[in-house]
């Protein structure tokens, strides 16, 4: 099993945001997963420039690092999205990641993986970062374990709590793949949003050609 840790700080070794990922992924890793953490400040990702070639051929048009960290998404098995709260959302880093990936979410690949996020505040709104990537990662087909964060400016006893806690939700991650635990009302959601890709992709059969022979594939079930 591998869990993939995805860390969109930009503070480096002084992150709050990088702790707490680092907790989830020591639960997941006494909980007996692979682990890895990738940090997104420091690979080159440009920007999508929305030419939709990808839907087309599967393929992104930019040369940088995209590509290296999505087989890797592709890869685990569950992933932890971690990011600070800047200006009521994630960083720039991480919401340019998320803007190369819509071949991800019209194909629906995420569908099987478990996965959870992190989130920090100068503040106390940390939840509007968990509760955004949670939704996201619902999105892209995942099953979502939680979410895990703290506000810095409740000090230094918040930010071990939030590590104690972070902790426990990594082995949750890790023991809800191995029983391939069913959220029975995140599944109903899921094959909502799974219809409607399959619907939009269908509606653009002539342009999005690589994303239709996908769903051709699956024989779109």
């Amino acid at each position: 099993m591998k869990i993939l840790g995805i860390n969109a700080s930009p503070r480096g070794e002084n992150s709050q945001t990088l702790k707490l990922l680092r907790a989830v992924l020591d639960g997941a890793k006494s909980a007996g997963s692979e682990i890895e953490l990738i940090d997104v400040c420091k690979l080159d990702i440009k920007y999508c420039n929305a030419c939709q070639v990808c839907y087309q051929t599967g393929k992104c048009v930019q040369r940088d690092d995209f590509q290296f960290l999505y087989d890797k998404m592709l890869a685990a098995d569950g992933m932890v999205w971690a990011s600070p709260n800047y200006f009521r959302s994630v960083t720039a880093q991480m919401k340019t990641l998320i803007d190369r990936m819509a071949d991800a979410i019209h194909c629906q690949l995420f569908i099987g993986k478990y996965c959870c996020s992190v989130g920090t505040a100068g503040g106390p709104k940390y939840d509007e970062v968990t509760d955004y990537l949670n939704g996201l990662l619902m999105n892209f087909g995942c099953f979502v374990v939680g979410g895990v964060g703290t506000s810095m400016s409740s000090g230094p006893r918040a930010i071990e709590n939030a590590e104690k806690a972070a902790f426990e939700l990594g082995k949750t991650l890790v023991e809800d793949i191995r029983v391939k635990r069913d959220y029975i009302e995140q599944r109903e959601m899921l094959e909502e949003i799974r219809d409607y890709f399959k619907k939009l992709v269908e509606m653009h059969k002539e342009e999005w050609e690589h994303e239709y022979e996908y769903w051709n594939r699956l024989k779109w079930t």
